[in-house]
């Protein structure tokens, strides 16, 4: 069987996201469309969709937790859905309304003493999630509402030349740093707002090669560099979806979206590792996966996943 009618006879969101992004087929025509109206039906969705109606949720404690609601609205923005889609106005309207003085949206969060936090739930927000609630934002409200421009504008303030984004987080959060050097770059601060700043087009590009430049330095320098604990190594390299964390498949998400780098050495050898790992078929089987999303079928290793088969696809078409 062709991959991509394997990915078409698949859950309507697979569908949807392969007729538009693989087979680049008009977003008014009739499959397309039907594919849509078919993730309204969906029981999985549509319970993600209930959850994310309680935003903000319990309050986060540490940013790997793959089941937060933090991880879900980006899922739904990766999806590919409207404002005129069930809920998703007022889940919107309840993340916009937590938008900081500064600019960045709050999320609940409850850090721990020991690292400048004050052990209560509070709202607050660090580039370790204002880039997801950023990135959610842009893709789901737009990018000219002007409180996503305001989140985007003061985030842009925070990059730094040679590093991109360093740990960084509201002045409300007082000394809270993650671990590591204050003068590093964060890889995961950069892929998220690198993710966060590529829907506004070419607005802020300047910025974006900061970003870009950091990911590409921290991938020829893996085995000496691990900058806040962010290795490169085996685990790195393992396919798992969704996006939660600093991986493979995430990294080159972002990064195959930018065409000028495409032939860059780091760019290509993270390529040739996710080609590596494909089936006769064409398609990709999970290698790690994250229990909170194990009813999913990119939540198991035994078998391949079209959620995960779409987006490696993705990934290698966009570089080849």
């Amino acid at each position: 069987m062709d991959v991509n009618h394997w990915l078409l006879t698949g859950e309507p969101w697979v569908a949807y996201r392969t007729r538009l992004d693989l087979l680049h087929e008009d977003p008014g025509a009739t499959d397309v469309l039907a594919a849509y109206d078919g993730i309204q039906q969906d029981l999985m969705v549509s319970n993600l969709l209930n959850e994310l109606d309680g935003w903000p949720g319990d309050a986060l404690k540490s940013h790997k937790k793959a089941g937060h609601l933090l991880h879900k609205l980006v899922f739904l923005a990766d999806l590919g859905l409207d404002m005129d889609f069930p809920l998703v106005s007022e889940i919107v309207q309840k993340v916009l309304s937590q938008a900081s003085a500064e600019g960045p949206f709050r999320i609940l969060v409850n850090l721990p003493k020991a690292f400048g936090g004050s052990g209560m739930d509070e709202m607050a927000w660090m580039l370790c999630d204002a880039g997801s609630t950023l990135y959610a934002a842009a893709k789901l409200a737009g990018t000219d509402d002007p409180r996503v421009v305001k989140a985007a504008d003061y985030l842009l303030g925070l990059a730094q030349t040679g590093v991109g984004w360093p740990c960084a987080a509201t002045p409300d959060l007082g000394s809270f740093r993650g671990p590591g050097k204050a003068g590093d770059p964060c890889p995961y601060a950069n892929l998220l707002m690198i993710k966060a700043l590529l829907p506004f087009g070419d607005r802020y590009q300047q910025q974006i090669h900061l970003g870009v430049e950091t990911l590409l330095r921290l991938w020829e320098n893996r085995a000496a560099q691990k900058p806040f604990l962010f290795a490169m190594g085996t685990h790195f390299v393992k396919l798992k979806a969704p996006f939660v964390w600093y991986d493979v498949l995430h990294v080159m998400e972002v990064l195959s979206q930018i065409p000028e780098i495409h032939d860059e050495k780091p760019v290509r050898e993270m390529a040739a590792i996710i080609r590596g790992k494909e089936d006769p078929a064409g398609r990709f089987t999970p290698e790690s996966i994250w229990m909170d999303w194990r009813d999913w079928d990119f939540g198991q290793k035994r078998e391949p996943s079209r959620w995960l088969t779409f987006l490696a696809r993705r990934i290698l078409t966009r570089i080849e």
